[in-house]
């Protein structure tokens, strides 16, 4: 197969635990782009909180907040939303079943907003801008809204009420994100590809969490890191090494750079 693209998420794939990305990684990365890859980044997070991370990586795709808007060189690709009323919508769904105090982050186009109660950059130094709100009455269309829910049985509940929303739990945490049905991964990449006139099967997708599950399933090689759960290694065609040990590196240097 003449492959494409090179497709990886962020967080514990590219990313290593302390959230940086090797040299070496850098350097395979840069290696396959001169033979003609094309490098794009599918990440749940928003725009803003990988911008330090696109600056190393210059990648020609972006996918951020979990498939919810796709640009290709800085021109937008496909963009799904929730209109304000949604989102106040689900802000309040959120308030009412797991508590007014219940933590919440809403990506936009422009921004980031999170109602945290201690600024995230004083526990990640690589985590992006975000701006304090307090969602009591939102003004603007998003993207994706994230919820901390610690008990299960609030999510069950909530799922149901959100029906309309595509909704699942981050594998290192109790943080559930909710976007559109239109907003994944995979619908991401079919609209990307449709637009590049490139098929699914001309790209290798690199994950580690739940939201890469149909990513790695659509795409012609969905590889696996192996630090990711189970249930994501089991959906993938490849396993490799973790983050923390250059997986993704040791991988294309095996398979298309030797």
């Amino acid at each position: 197969m003449n492959f494409k693209i090179l497709l990886f998420d962020l967080d514990g794939t590219l990313l290593r635990s302390d959230k940086t990305v090797s040299d070496n990684t850098l350097s395979v990365i840069s290696q396959c782009r001169k033979s003609g890859l094309i490098i794009g980044i599918s990440t749940s997070r928003s725009d803003k909180n990988c911008v330090q991370f696109i600056k190393k990586i210059m990648p020609d795709i972006i996918i951020s907040s979990g498939g919810a808007l796709v640009k290709y060189r800085d021109k937008l690709v496909f963009r799904s939303e929730f209109s304000v009323d949604e989102t106040n919508t689900i802000i309040r769904e959120i308030r009412n079943i797991c508590g007014n105090d219940c933590e919440i982050t809403v990506d936009t186009f422009n921004n980031h907003y999170w109602n945290y109660k201690i600024d995230p950059k004083c526990i990640d130094q690589s985590w992006g801008k975000s701006i304090y709100n307090d969602f009591q009455s939102f003004s603007s269309s998003s993207l994706k809204i994230c919820a901390e829910i610690i008990d299960e049985d609030n999510y069950k509940i909530l799922k149901e009420k959100l029906c309309y929303c595509d909704s699942f739990r981050f594998s290192d945490g109790f943080w559930y994100k909710f976007t559109k049905k239109t907003a994944t991964k995979e619908n991401a990449i079919i609209h990307l590809c449709d637009y590049l006139g490139i098929r699914t099967e001309e790209i290798i997708a690199f994950g580690d969490d739940y939201a890469d599950i149909g990513m790695l399933q659509l795409c012609g090689i969905g590889v696996a890191m192996g630090n990711a759960d189970e249930t994501v290694k089991n959906a993938a065609d490849v396993v490799i090494n973790s983050s923390d040990e250059d997986g993704i590196a040791e991988y294309l240097k095996k398979k298309l750079l030797s």
